[in-house]
């Protein structure tokens, strides 16, 4: 079988990597990632073709251009390669996932996440489009819903941006749905809205590697766990409208986030999925659990993977956080085939045996 060229950008970071592995495990695609290792090490791809060569019995070699999308010429650079090959076949599509990502850094640096985020983004598209590329997975975010009307959250919730990280997510999907619609007989795209991804591969070979202190809660306990000091930690507000009053959000392991991007991109070149839409083809889907789990109930299953007795502060809230953040995955379900398998226990386990395996991450 022949087998296709898909490009993913931001490949070596902690989701990245995740997606490259189950696309190398399908036997289905080459895959090639273009990655400035801004928040990501290149170890990771490496360690990606040793677990794929152990799952699959064959050598798996990603293509790994060292480049950034804010640089034209180190896209085309990708798209050329391909262009090039014997069989001229070019890039079958593209996953997009490289961006900056951290809600309250947006703040302080709105001009980098507008360049990030947007610009580079757009540039990656007119070098698509130029080279006969249209098929497009876009990695955005649940922080496209800001402080939702009804939870758990359908699609179909209004669009409202907090900060601006959020807002390059907000503007960028409406940009896809612009470029659809301008050209409908030629591209296909699907937004991917991420609820809050944790764990890592089982093997504890590869997950999540932040640069300075985690933003996110699971990447912090797991440092914590393995004696790595940020000071007290902190609990924002404990007086939200929810089971135990601190915030509520849709954890979903990155392994089945992963297999999400695989559901997506096989579902592009179905016109079933675009049956909603018009006149172009582009969609968005939420991708979570549909069950929300409060802070203090990850600190208490983190204690318990780790053996790590946490002790933490009850703090004011935090400006920007909404109480409650759950996904109503029904949609990608059904018109994806998309589902979850891996339940809080596993999430946390992987997580920990990552951490430990790996105190320093790749570095």
């Amino acid at each position: 079988m022949t087998r296709l060229n898909v490009l993913v950008t931001g490949g070596s970071g902690y989701i990245g990597s995740h997606v490259v592995l189950q696309l190398l495990l399908s036997q289905r695609y080459n895959v090639a990632v273009i990655d400035n290792s801004a928040n990501s090490h290149p170890e990771s791809i490496k360690r990606v073709e040793e677990i794929a060569h152990a799952e699959t019995g064959e050598r798996h070699s990603v293509r790994l251009f060292q480049g950034d999308l804010k640089q034209r010429g180190d896209v085309e650079k990708v798209f050329n390669y391909f262009d090039e090959q014997e069989e001229k076949r070019g890039v079958y599509g593209v996953i997009h996932i490289a961006a900056l990502k951290a809600v309250g850094e947006s703040g302080e640096k709105p001009l980098e996440y507008y360049m990030n985020n947007i610009s580079a983004s757009l540039q990656l598209l007119d070098v698509m489009r130029a080279h006969n590329c249209f098929r497009f997975v876009y990695s955005s975010s649940a922080t496209v819903y800001g402080e939702p009307p009804a939870v758990p959250i359908p699609e179909t919730s209004p669009l409202q941006s907090e900060s601006p990280y959020s807002r390059t997510k907000v503007f960028f999907e409406q940009m896809l749905r612009d470029v659809a619609n301008a050209q409908p007989d030629k591209w296909r795209i699907l937004s991917l809205r991420y609820f809050n991804p944790a764990g890592a591969h089982p093997s504890g070979r590869i997950g999540e590697d932040p640069l300075g202190k985690p933003n996110n809660l699971l990447p912090l306990l797991a440092q914590i766990s393995v004696g790595r000091s940020y000071g007290q930690l902190k609990v924002f507000g404990n007086d939200y409208p929810t089971y135990d009053g601190t915030c509520v959000r849709d954890y979903i392991h990155v392994m089945d986030l992963a297999a999400g991007h695989m559901n997506a991109l096989d579902a592009l070149d179905k016109d079933a999925v675009f049956h909603d839409v018009a006149p172009g083809k582009a969609k968005a889907y939420n991708l979570g659990t549909g069950k929300g789990q409060s802070v203090l109930t990850m600190i208490e299953s983190m204690r318990k993977a780790s053996g790590f007795e946490y002790q933490y502060e009850i703090v004011d809230r935090r400006p920007g956080d909404v109480p409650n953040l759950t996904a109503d995955p029904a949609l990608a379900i059904k018109e994806l085939g998309f589902k979850t398998v891996r339940g809080l226990e596993e999430m946390c386990a992987d997580t920990v045996r990552w951490q430990k395996g790996n105190p320093n991450g790749y570095r």
